[in-house]
């Protein structure tokens, strides 16, 4: 049986705190060595464009979570917006605006692949399929493989690729053959009890559906999370998984399934830039991991819409 929650509490100083400490050990899976503790940023959906004062809004949290105390970033995905419907030359000039803002950070980061980040997708934007850069090759020349792995301090990270463009021209939530084998290959590698930190852009698991004013039904394609959830869930069982931190939704939802918690990380551009998104502000996540426990802190950075009065 699964639980879920929408935990978190706004400040006095304006930032919104998560209150749970996250366990991400099963019962069947055995207690890895100690870590090293150590912190690092999820930031997503910043959905960068030069209109709406989003470039406003992004270096204000870039600055603001270079601050922080993290040894790298993940970047949660939809750095831009958009590249979906749009021209080369328009989609560039968004890429070179989201590259000249990221190096506020000055930290190391991972990209996750968004639905956003891929060029061309759908027919309005006049982009041929084969074009060079259609789809996600957009993505792979500026930021490289959509799915890959890295270890930092004796946690591995699991980046995932969950947009799969469709032959009708538009996208789903779903991680396709290649990648789930490549998956399965690569969790064979890891030894027992390792902690195993995952990031997606579309949730995997989510309570999105239950309180918000969107369902499945509006969508031409499963577009809020991702089709086979369950068979990644497969393979991910017996291993020590911290925690799978995903984006898209724009909201702050932990949901625990299995003993895995399912962590949605708010966004950067909150409403896509025009306040509060059913309830969650604009912000940032610090994730903070020590023995085989993961903590999260959701903090806003002072931004105000121009087009909102932040009550949305």
């Amino acid at each position: 049986m699964s639980s879920l929650s929408r935990r978190g509490i706004l400040s006095a100083g304006g930032t919104l705190l998560s209150s749970t400490f996250i366990k991400g050990i099963s019962a069947q899976t055995p207690s890895a060595t100690t870590q090293e503790p150590f912190s690092f940023l999820f930031i997503t959906d910043t959905h960068l464009q030069p209109e709406l004062d989003a470039l406003k809004g992004c270096k204000m949290a870039f600055r603001a979570a270079s601050q922080e105390k993290a040894d790298f970033v993940l970047q949660g995905g939809d750095h831009i917006y958009d590249a979906m419907e749009v021209t080369l030359p328009r989609a560039h000039k968004l890429l070179d605006l989201y590259d000249m803002t990221e190096q506020e950070l000055g930290k190391k980061v991972y990209h996750t692949v968004g639905n956003h980040d891929c060029f061309g997708v759908y027919a309005k934007s006049g982009v041929s399929t084969q074009n060079t850069e259609f789809g996600k090759n957009f993505f792979r020349k500026a930021f490289g493989e959509t799915y890959y792995a890295f270890e930092h301090k004796g946690v591995h990270f699991i980046v995932l690729d969950s947009v799969t463009i469709t032959p009708d021209r538009d996208y789903e939530g779903r991680f396709d053959a290649r990648q789930v084998s490549w998956l399965k290959s690569y969790l064979q590698t890891v030894p027992a009890g390792t902690p195993i930190i995952i990031s997606t852009h579309i949730p995997m698991v989510t309570a999105f559906y239950t309180y918000a004013d969107e369902s499945p039904s509006l969508f031409k394609h499963q577009a809020l999370s991702t089709v086979n959830t369950r068979e990644i869930l497969a393979l991910l069982a017996g291993h020590n998984v911290l925690a799978v931190f995903q984006g898209h939704t724009h909201v702050l939802e932990q949901v625990e399934h299995n003993s895995i918690q399912f962590i949605t990380g708010g966004a950067v551009s909150g409403n896509w830039w025009h306040g509060l998104h059913l309830g969650t502000p604009e912000g940032y996540m610090m994730v903070h991991v020590e023995n085989n426990v993961v903590r999260t802190e959701y903090k806003t950075y002072g931004f105000h819409s121009i087009l909102s009065n932040n009550t949305y």
